[in-house]
């Protein structure tokens, strides 16, 4: 049986050889919506996996803490948000203060992000990021230094004109050369820093280039940019992520308290999990991915109908043919495994092609976005069990309409 099913699908394929203009054709149309589903697919997954990376700086150990956004409804403006009260740099002290637990909390403030750095006659655009922060922000958000070293905690207290600058700026303003950089003095919106550190190539976090940014002592922004509305984050990185949950219940009744809450008083601060936004993500990409496979599966519906018409074409083309094998002892299973075979071999050859295309454009488009190249297993299968069940749907009925017809009647066509 087995020696019988291989002769059948090597006349198969010889059929397909025989019309290969015809089957190139129809492969390609199978092609490009097997490219089309699988690219964008791999375009998802990459860019979900390039942003668990970047959220992933804040760790599954961590957590951040930002005045309350609630949305609320009202009779004569329909939606309107109301925020909490922002958290000033007082009550960020007195919380790291009083937060006696197994981990680090850090203190920043994000000043303005259309920054200048400039030193001797070199300059950026005007598009650089002005942070102030603390001597815990690179440990707690998952930052790295390439050359030179952290605030000292002095240096914080103190304000001192110190920077930290990403890998961006220290090719615009020193040719690449990290330790170049350091001890050097730069301008940064008027205010001089000498620079201490240059920090790891970090690439683009949801759209905020994360190599392009000046890290100040908090207080030094705060004192040139900090108004009486300024927003101070606080992050907070455990030792253990096992203590999330006593971390959290432990910083709402310390935030509660710096923010002199009456008891039954709702709180309007809120905590932020990484992976909590990372559930959000993937929530938001699942129905993305239903609505590409629904598109994939209309365009390979199309290619489907397509693929039936040719193959009722073949099997109109070839009756003499089928007439001779049923006449020397071919059965209507064997005519109907072959007609079969040759559709699915058009279907998977389609499918091949157009899941390495799919794989192309999808990681092209992944690495304009400064997303990681990814080899998408899942949509690869599902790619080939998509093309099998094009190839059986759109061969059944002229595979059966070849296999029913009459052997003599058939010898007689013209």
């Amino acid at each position: 049986m087995g020696i019988r099913y291989i002769e059948l699908v090597k006349l198969a394929m010889a059929s397909v050889r025989a019309n290969l203009l015809r089957s190139i054709l129809t492969l390609m149309i199978i092609a490009f919506g097997i490219m089309a589903l699988v690219g964008i697919l791999t375009a998802i997954d990459s860019i979900l996996y390039s942003m668990t990376d970047n959220f992933s700086g804040l760790g599954a150990n961590a957590y951040s803490i930002s005045p309350k956004s609630e949305t609320i409804r009202s009779n004569r403006r329909g939606r309107s948000t109301k925020r909490g009260e922002p958290i000033t740099y007082n009550q960020a002290s007195k919380f790291k203060e009083r937060f006696d637990f197994p981990a680090k909390v850090s203190i920043s403030y994000s000043a303005t992000g259309q920054a200048v750095a400039k030193f001797a006659n070199e300059k950026t655009n005007p598009n650089v990021r002005l942070r102030g922060v603390d001597e815990n922000y690179l440990d707690v958000s998952g930052l790295d230094l390439a050359a030179g070293r952290n605030f000292t905690r002095s240096e914080v207290n103190d304000g001192n004109a110190r920077a930290i600058i990403g890998k961006d700026i220290v090719t615009l303003l020193f040719g690449e050369n990290n330790l170049r950089a350091l001890d050097k003095v730069i301008s940064v919106g008027n205010v001089k820093y000498k620079v201490i550190g240059v920090l790891a190539s970090k690439g683009s976090n949801m759209n905020q280039s994360q190599d392009r940014q000046v890290l100040v002592p908090v207080l030094n922004v705060k004192r040139y940019y900090g108004t009486l509305r300024s927003n101070y984050e606080v992050k907070v990185g455990l030792s253990n992520a096992t203590d999330m949950e006593d971390a959290t219940s432990t910083t709402i009744g310390i935030f509660r308290n710096v923010r002199k809450l009456r008891i039954g008083q709702e709180n309007d601060f809120e905590i932020f999990k990484s992976d909590g936004l990372l559930d959000i993500l993937k929530e938001n990409t699942f129905y993305l991915r239903m609505a590409t496979i629904a598109i994939g599966l209309i365009t390979l519906l199309g290619a489907a109908i397509g693929l039936m018409n040719i193959m009722l074409v073949s099997v109109t083309e070839r009756t003499r043919e089928i007439g001779i094998r049923k006449a020397i002892g071919a059965t209507r299973n064997n005519i109907m495994v072959q007609f079969l075979t040759e559709a699915v071999v058009i279907c998977q050859l389609g499918g091949i092609v157009g899941i390495l295309l799919g794989m192309i454009a999808g990681n092209l488009v992944t690495y304009l976005t400064g997303g990681r190249f990814i080899i998408p297993w899942p949509w690869i299968f599902l790619g080939i069990v998509l093309c099998t069940a094009v190839g059986l749907v759109s061969g059944l009925y002229p595979a059966l309409k070849a296999a029913r017809l009459d052997p003599i009647e058939s010898l007689r066509y013209e």
